[in-house]
């Protein structure tokens, strides 16, 4: 996806039509899977991260030591894009830090911070003090409690890799 002039929206569940097991799909406002989010079973700390036409997009592996690394494509074999290290871990909140990896295989200057509670699927991308994306539990009129099992993201205009800024949602929600 390219960026948008305007804020784009992705409505995130695991009851999109299209999917199955224990997939995550990332809609559009018309309901079209854009992104889908495929737990691998073998080895059972990989994610596969996929583009609506099924190829493989981001490859995220977790560590032992709470760390996670994002490659392009379908292994670990890749370059490397993105490391993520989770900075605080509280009951009611949950900080992590990105760091994008250049080119030549060193990280970048350019780093990403992830901050709010993964029980109430509440988190805020920032990256500096601009906020990227945010997500957000669907709340309906006369509803007391929302329902967590479909939220939103709200990517803002200015972010270039919206796959990305989905892919840090699905690390700060494991």
């Amino acid at each position: 996806m390219t960026s948008s002039p305007i804020p784009v929206d992705l409505f995130v569940s695991k009851k999109h039509p299209g999917l199955t097991g224990a997939d995550l799909g990332f809609a559009d406002a018309s309901g079209n899977v854009t992104f889908r989010l495929n737990r691998q079973s073998s080895p059972k700390n990989k994610r596969l991260f996929l583009h609506s036409t099924g190829n493989p997009l981001i490859s995220i592996y977790r560590y032992r030591n709470g760390s996670w690394q994002g490659f392009t494509g379908e292994d670990d074999q890749k370059q490397c894009i993105f490391r993520v290290q989770r900075t605080v871990n509280k009951l009611t909140r949950t900080e992590l830090e990105v760091f994008l990896v250049g080119e030549n295989g060193e990280d970048s200057a350019s780093k990403l911070k992830v901050k709010g509670c993964p029980f109430h699927k509440s988190c805020t991308i920032y990256r500096g003090n601009d906020i990227v994306a945010q997500t957000s539990l669907m709340y309906k009129l006369r509803q007391l409690y929302a329902k967590r099992n479909k939220f939103r993201l709200t990517i803002f205009p200015g972010s270039d890799d919206h796959a990305l800024v989905a892919a840090l949602v699905v690390i700060f929600l494991d």
